[in-house]
């Protein structure tokens, strides 16, 4: 057996003395020589794990245990060994006669309890507690164990018995009041589990915050009439506690009273009580009541204006506004916002994210796309969307060779948290070779890509295209096409491909079946290769006038087919 990924984990602690110094229980009384034998090797035993020789550590053990099988510190640490190879139940049988040789003692205790626990034998768990909460009655922290437990296995009064023991060890607490309210409300003890609250309460009139507690459990059990007169008089204690104002915003969406949300959200939002943290939470929450409602998101300016007076150095509050602005369609608003979050925080993804979604869609707006990906690459070279984007803005610009080195740069750099990521980079890198001619370097780039991502469809696409264009392969081609009409059957790039492949095969009328579909969901964004296509299987199925006529308006959108003014004078179909 391998034991070179033991751990030793809680027990480290037990090999730092002899064993015979531990076992104080009821184990075996060893003359002086086995004494000294049996320290020898136990200390063996200990230096070996030590310097990582578990085996040997292990073996040592296994003979101190044929020395004194009932040494509790030798049983805890065999089962230790055997629990760190998951191997549960041998370790709990080590445990379980460690605790019976030395049944006092705390921490073997606690690490049988563990394992117990762990196995879900909730019986022996609450049996090892109650011993010990005799033998330790001021480890108060058992209490709380032992009505988990408890409750764990239903015993849902002795859980609250536990309880009501440690609440008079350590006075109240929130954490002994909310498990006593939810043992109750399991025992469906409604009423009792709120006189919970309220005993504390009374004891604490003027503690705002158990009064808001109640009106947050009974706003949770749908008694909003309960938590509203709770609400009010947390009021009366102080009306501008954040807590209430967070309170009301709950009771009022929860009312459907979203004007009076609105209004709290508002006032907690220019509060100096409140911090910055809490109140981006309730912008965040403003913003969505303000669309819920159909009301003008711009009323939520002014807060904005509000929060950068009061916090002037926070720039989360500007990637925040520039989110709202982009919202009311405020582009160069939101940039100048997005501009002033990645200024102050260069590392962080997310400001350059949101001025390339600003200026992405723009394609006179490249160069804009360059400058905010070369600073994303500067200040996190390891992010591959920077090298995608600004390959793609290369690609754009018909600088074929550079954007290529960007994307090698990428490949090179850059951490990918996916290789569905890798693979895209791998498809881009096909793609450019392919403009510069290099048919071959593109489709082993393809493959790479696929290697990673077989599902990945403007690869399967474009690949399985390029192949037809070639008249290679084509049986490869149909199957890779097959399965992107499969995934997007409405796509009319890919069913223009599919059906493109399909024409190359001769199968002619299935070709003109799949071209008209890209057609049909092409609508009036057809391109011009997709009319010439049109108008091939057109004319090769005998509708030569139709097909004259798909030509022409390939013609008129611009295309460079070779072919095609020969095409439309001898009404034929001519292959380039």
């Amino acid at each position: 057996m391998n034991y070179n990924k033991y751990i030793s984990g809680t027990i480290v602690f037990l090999v730092l003395f002899p064993a015979s110094i531990f076992s104080q229980g009821k184990g075996l009384i060893l003359d002086e020589t086995t004494r000294r034998k049996f320290d020898y090797f136990f200390y063996e035993a200990v230096n070996a794990k030590t310097q990582g020789k578990y085996d040997e550590s292990f073996d040592l053990l296994q003979h101190c245990c044929s020395i004194d099988s009932t040494n509790a510190s030798v049983l805890m640490e065999l089962g230790a060994y055997y629990s760190s190879l998951n191997e549960k139940n041998m370790a709990l049988g080590y445990f379980r006669k460690a605790v019976k040789y030395d049944p006092t003692n705390y921490y073997y205790n606690m690490i049988l309890a563990g394992l117990s626990k762990e196995l879900d034998l909730k019986e022996e768990v609450i049996d090892i507690y109650n011993y010990l909460l005799k033998t330790y009655p001021d480890k108060v922290e058992l209490y709380f164990d032992l009505a988990n437990v408890y409750g764990d296995n239903g015993e849902l009064d002795k859980a609250i018995q536990s309880l009501d023991l440690l609440q008079k060890y350590t006075g109240v607490s929130d954490a002994i009041t909310l498990n006593k309210f939810r043992l109750y409300n399991m025992m469906d003890k409604k009423e009792r589990a709120f006189e919970e609250i309220q005993s504390v309460i009374d004891k604490n009139p003027d503690n705002i915050r158990y009064k808001l507690l109640m009106g947050d459990l009974y706003l949770q059990d749908n008694q909003t009439g309960k938590a509203l007169e709770y609400y009010n008089q947390a009021r009366l204690i102080d009306p501008d506690e954040p807590s209430l104002i967070l309170s009301m915003v709950n009771y009022y969406e929860k009312t459907n009273n979203k004007t009076a949300a609105i209004e709290e959200l508002q006032k907690a939002i220019v509060s100096s009580k409140m911090e910055v943290d809490t109140k981006l939470q309730l912008l965040a929450r403003y913003i969505a009541l303000l669309r819920q409602s159909q009301q003008d998101i711009k009323i939520a300016n002014p807060l904005f204006q509000s929060m950068f007076e009061q916090h002037p150095n926070n720039t989360r509050i500007n990637m925040m506004y520039g989110d709202v602005l982009l919202l009311q369609e405020d582009k160069k608003g939101a940039m100048e916002q997005f501009e002033i979050f990645t200024k102050d925080n260069p590392t962080d993804p997310a400001g350059y994210e949101q001025m390339l979604r600003i200026a992405l869609p723009d394609t006179l707006a490249l160069d804009k796309v360059i400058e905010i990906t070369r600073a994303g690459i500067e200040n996190i070279p390891t992010a591959p969307q920077f090298y995608f984007y600004m390959g793609l803005a290369r690609f754009q610009q018909k600088k074929y060779n550079e954007a290529l080195t960007v994307y090698e740069q990428g490949l090179a750099n850059a951490e990918f948290q996916s290789p569905l990521i890798k693979s895209d980079f791998y498809g881009q890198i096909g793609d450019i070779n392919h403009f510069l001619k290099n048919n071959e370097v593109a489709f082993e780039n393809y493959e790479k890509a696929l290697k990673l991502n077989p599902q990945n469809l403007p690869v399967l696409n474009n690949y399985s295209y390029y192949l037809s264009i070639e008249r290679r392969d084509l049986d490869k081609a149909e199957q890779m096409s097959g399965i992107t009409i499969k995934a997007e059957p409405t796509n009319p790039t890919y069913l223009d491909t599919y059906g493109w492949i399909l024409f190359e095969q001769g199968a002619y009328t299935m070709a003109k079946i799949y071209i008209e579909k890209a057609i049909e969901y092409g609508k009036d964004d057809n391109s011009a290769e997709v009319l010439e296509h049109y108008g091939d299987v057109l004319a090769v199925t005998g509708d030569k006038e139709k097909a004259v006529e798909q030509w022409k308006k390939a013609l008129e959108l611009g295309s460079d087919s070779k072919t095609l003014n020969k095409k439309i004078r001898k009404k034929e179909y001519i292959k380039e």
